[in-house]
């Protein structure tokens, strides 16, 4: 007897429109089942849709093409047997915890009495016990974040959605927390027969999932899955689960099989959605990897371990040394080029000379801002025609991020200048008019 599938995507795409109104395809062609009985971890850097793809199986928005079905009935708005915790918590500030917990009840038509004693037992059960009464300010984030998953499932969903439902937490409370849902799942005090969780973390998704899903970008459609046979609880020291965590990590850090426009590496164009992060880090990083105990190689999630950053703010990082050709990121480990050990010895104004020529070979758009430059007889642009360039192909405020990313790396590099009062980009040494 086959398994029983509770949601299922067939060809689903979805797109937003731009600021010059053309539409911008965020996801396509996503095919994707969620089986009675697994959790399933959904990974993907900044922009592969992951919280669109989440929210489309939440009935919250709709797909503009392909299908979205849950226990085989097509999905039009949201579904009573699916839940869906934020990131954000959501709650309501103005009312109590109690309150906030019995709201889908209260949605659902479910008297007063019945919901207060499901939201008691639901309380009690999550750990918030004699919180009823408080106000949201009145609780830690972790507990908040409780009440949120509380809200979820005291409506006893099918499926359970949770929108990097720990990333908010500390280190220490996120782990509690993913263990207690773990605990009740695994126990079967709860009625949920599917669970889906949008991650950053790889450890967090070994740990907790049946089967990950990493998703591409730009746009968002899935490239790996990886299926864990492991039972739970887990071991994060355990030799199994840190070959898994290395085999995700070196998914993730895959340069993907180009699928751009023209047959060409993403990077190639200037629309690249350059990683973001800075250039102190992207230094701190190579004077980490240059020293001891690595020596030039490391295992990335050793790497992480040694810099105590979330993978959120790792991977920009990683992509941004493999973009300049300072460090080449393969199978889960990160080396220093040639280029990349000339740049950790090298003096300040030489980091900055090496930084500047990587920038010009690798970034097309830093090439076509200083080309445009030097072409330009009074040595300065308006940086609106490259935001505009960008807006193309990306959001609004995502083509403003890029040229920030583009201004900040340019500037370090003495590239080019730019003035934040007049919003104009210039030549070295270039007074502006």
């Amino acid at each position: 007897m086959g398994e029983t599938v509770l949601m299922e995507l067939n060809g689903v795409a979805k797109s937003f429109r731009s600021a010059d109104g053309a539409p911008r395809l965020i996801l396509d062609g996503v095919n994707f089942s969620l089986a009675e009985g697994e959790i399933v971890a959904l990974l993907g850097k900044s922009g592969s849709g992951k919280s669109t793809l989440l929210r489309i199986m939440a009935g919250l928005i709709p797909a503009d093409a392909g299908k979205a079905a849950y226990r085989g009935n097509d999905i039009h708005g949201p579904a009573s047997g699916v839940a869906m915790v934020f990131q954000s918590f959501a709650l309501f500030p103005w009312l109590t915890v109690q309150q906030n917990v019995e709201l889908g009840l209260e949605a659902q038509g479910v008297p007063a009495a019945e919901r207060e004693k499901r939201a008691d037992a639901m309380l009690e059960l999550i750990g918030l016990a004699g919180f009823g009464g408080a106000l949201p300010r009145e609780l830690s984030g972790g507990m908040r974040q409780r009440v949120g998953i509380a809200r979820a499932l005291v409506i006893n969903p099918d499926v359970l959605l949770m929108d990097e439902a720990f990333s908010a937490l500390d280190v220490l409370t996120g782990e509690t927390l993913r263990n207690d849902i773990l605990d009740l799942w695994d126990s079967n005090r709860i009625p949920t027969r599917g669970i889906l969780i949008v991650s950053h973390n790889i450890e967090e998704a070994v740990m907790m999932a049946d089967r990950i899903i990493i998703l591409s970008s730009g746009p968002g459609r899935i490239r790996s899955e990886v299926k864990i046979g492991m039972s739970r609880p887990r071991t994060v020291d355990s030799t199994e689960v840190r070959a898994l965590i290395d085999e995700v990590y070196g998914l993730m850090t895959m340069r993907p099989v180009q699928e751009a426009r023209h047959g060409m590496a993403p990077a190639t164009h200037p629309d690249y959605r350059l990683p973001e992060t800075d250039v102190s880090r992207i230094e701190a990083i190579l004077d980490l990897l240059a020293n001891a105990p690595f020596n030039g190689r490391a295992d990335l999630p050793q790497l992480a371990e040694e810099t105590e950053l979330p993978d959120e703010e790792l991977f920009p990082t990683f992509e941004a040394l493999g973009l300049l050709g300072l460090a080449q990121v393969e199978k889960g480990d990160i080396s220093l080029t040639s280029m990349g050990r000339r740049y950790v010895v090298a003096d300040q104004t030489q980091r900055q000379e090496i930084f500047g020529q990587q920038l010009l070979t690798h970034v097309p758009l830093a090439a076509r801002i200083r080309r445009q430059l030097e072409q330009e007889p009074s040595g300065t642009l308006a940086e609106e025609p490259f935001i505009e360039l960008l807006e193309e192909f990306l959001k609004a405020d995502e083509a403003k991020r890029v040229l920030e990313v583009a201004v900040e790396w340019g500037r370090y590099g003495e590239v080019y200048e730019y003035d934040f009062h007049t919003g104009r980009l210039k030549l070295p040494d270039q007074q502006t008019e």
